[in-house]
């Protein structure tokens, strides 16, 4: 994947393939490598391939690494908390998910 400019305010889809390098991430998040790392200590995100500049890791990433920053920002949530709270959203989105597909089956 080649460098791409993650400050500006343009929004860009990123789809299921995308992949983000350890310093892209840390772009994105306007983290430092370190919490990366932390994060994938606590399996809040999981990266590809070898440690440190060889990691990739898949979008989903993003999202978790933004929500866990928020978490810790806003609330004041530790890591272990994130990863808990993220598990439970994630759970919460699939029974949601269900839920509209039953309901969709119902209506037709």
């Amino acid at each position: 994947m080649k460098a791409k400019d993650y400050s500006t305010a343009s929004v860009e889809l990123i789809d299921e393939q995308t992949t983000f390098t350890l310093a892209e991430l840390c772009r994105c998040c306007s983290v430092e490598a370190e919490l990366i790392e932390a994060l994938v200590e606590q399996g809040i995100i999981e990266p590809i391939g070898k440690r440190g500049r060889h990691w990739y890791f898949p979008s989903s990433s993003l999202r978790r690494t933004r929500i866990t920053i928020r978490l810790q920002n806003d609330l004041g949530v530790n890591l272990s908390g994130a990863a808990l709270a993220l598990d439970l959203l994630e759970r919460i989105e699939e029974l949601d998910a269900r839920l509209r597909v039953m309901q969709s089956d119902r209506s037709s």
